[in-house]
């Protein structure tokens, strides 16, 4: 067991943000900050933290409150779930499925799913995030259904990608138990007591977890919408929600030097406001990948936005852009580092893996070859992920890092909060909400009005109209 509570625990596992390569002194007075600079940003920043900490745990600020909410009944339906059943599967997209994703793919075995039950512990987990045919249909392939327990995520109860696949595994479900046994396979995230599923859990007697008021998707990793997944997974959830409130804790502070995620938000904002609106997350780590999925919606999703707070015109946003080193060291770097001044960098390195891998010696008279042996692939990462942050400064781009001690709950829950704050302050700073996002909704509208769902036909006449406007010339 971790030792979540010990303060020299927690202060040896607290996630430092090196942003020496953000600084003049490093890269050059064209291209960085000074401290002077900042530090006349300072009172903006500290307005920015003071307005999301009194709006905290109101409106759709509530998850602000998750760290610290009780979790003996999910453990206890995770536990009946990992007694029954050999798979557990997620039905959900964007918000309700990247966060149980970036979770399975940082705090479980790489190859989770293809151990032996004896090796794995648990069931196997599978999170269907689209709606493509071909690849649904190849998970009966994998899996029985009549072994497997189906999550079905979706607050509104009317997201019609999470909807469609619902209806498509209900069906799997009562073709093969039949009516009456069928819904004992299901499991229903969604509204305490308002949206399209509620009604259905109640009539057809669904287990059913609740999406707190107030959280939207993006934010909701921390509620039972990625706690649930992890939990019936094995991944300690409440060491999650303890990297969390540690985090919340050390985000409070109003000074700006020593708070994470207020100068992360900070930094990056005043790189936008300089001409850089691309960010670009780059994980130093397989098992964080996916952790740059998460934060790509989180941003984009939070902060790219048409109008402020008092309904001006802004179309303001910064653009997020996963990477993952070393990969894409050979498929993207020569543009960051020789291309447009445009974007800001964010690593994230892990200190210490749970593995060691030496790097056999072998004399082949290769120069080229042969200085690798005594070193170990993790002295090799780590020196990736430090060149390629050094030759990026060099090149007077911007770039900072998230150095975690090591990959375990606490951390990771430490990580998504201290995203989720500097999004939050990043809101105040762009004078915009951080929480709507009407864009998405334009898509649903649409997509609706394409499948003739009542209400919206005067979105369809929309659509019909501008089809005649369509020329057979001008598709090749």
């Amino acid at each position: 067991m971790l030792h979540y509570d010990e303060p020299s625990w927690q202060i040896a596992h607290r996630i430092r943000f090196d942003f020496n390569n953000l600084m003049a002194d490093t890269i050059g007075e064209a291209h960085g900050f000074t401290e002077a600079e900042l530090g006349r940003q300072t009172e903006v920043a500290q307005a920015a933290l003071a307005a999301v900490q009194a709006k905290r745990d109101t409106g759709w600020l509530r998850w602000m409150g998750l760290p610290y909410q009780p979790v003996d009944d999910l453990l206890a339906t995770a536990a009946d779930v990992r007694a029954r059943f050999k798979n557990f599967v997620v039905l959900g997209i964007g918000g309700s499925a990247l966060g149980a994703i970036a979770l399975q793919d940082a705090l479980l075995h790489p190859y989770h799913n293809q151990l032996p039950d004896d090796a794995r512990g648990g069931p196997r987990l599978y999170v269907l995030d689209n709606i493509d045919p071909d690849w649904l249909l190849a998970l009966l392939d994998v899996l029985n259904p009549t072994e497997t327990c189906f999550d079905v995520i979706t607050k509104s109860g009317s997201t019609a990608e999470t909807m469609s696949q619902f209806l498509w595994t209900r069906q799997l479900l009562v073709d093969r138990l039949g009516e009456q046994r069928y819904a004992e396979h299901v499991i229903a995230t969604t509204d305490a007591a308002k949206g399209s599923l509620r009604p259905l859990v109640d009539q057809e007697n669904y287990h059913s977890c609740v999406v707190p008021d107030g959280v939207g998707g993006r934010f909701s990793v921390l509620s039972a919408v990625g706690l649930l997944p992890a939990a019936v997974a094995g991944i300690d959830i409440r060491g999650l929600l303890a990297g969390a409130a540690y985090a919340d804790r050390i985000s409070a502070t109003p000074d700006l030097w020593q708070n994470t995620a207020l100068m992360y938000a900070l930094t990056q904002y005043l790189a936008y406001r300089r001409g850089q609106p691309l960010s670009v997350m780059m994980p130093y780590a397989q098992g964080l990948r996916t952790v740059a999925d998460w934060y790509a919606q989180l941003w984009a999703e939070s902060l790219g936005k048409a109008e402020d707070h008092q309904g001006q015109v802004v179309n303001v946003g910064p653009t997020p852009i996963k990477a993952l080193g070393a990969t894409d060291q050979h498929s993207q770097a020569q543009l960051y580092i020789a291309g447009p001044r445009d974007k800001i960098f964010t690593f994230v390195t892990v200190d210490k893996f749970a593995n060691e891998l030496p790097i056999p010696t072998w004399r082949t008279g290769q120069s080229a070859v042969d200085y690798l042996g005594g070193h170990t692939i993790n002295e090799l990462l780590a020196a990736e992920a430090e060149g390629t942050a050094l030759a990026l400064a060099a090149a007077g781009r911007p770039n900072a890092t998230f150095k975690v001690s090591e990959v375990n709950a606490f951390t990771l829950g430490q990580l998504f909060y201290l995203l989720e704050i500097a999004t939050a302050i990043s809101g105040e700073l762009y004078n915009i909400d951080a929480f709507n996002q009407p864009g998405v909704e334009a898509g649903k509208v649409r997509a609706y009005a394409l499948l003739g769902r009542p209400g919206y036909e005067a979105q369809a006449a929309e659509i019909e109209a501008l089809r005649g406007k369509r020329k057979a010339r001008y598709e090749i």
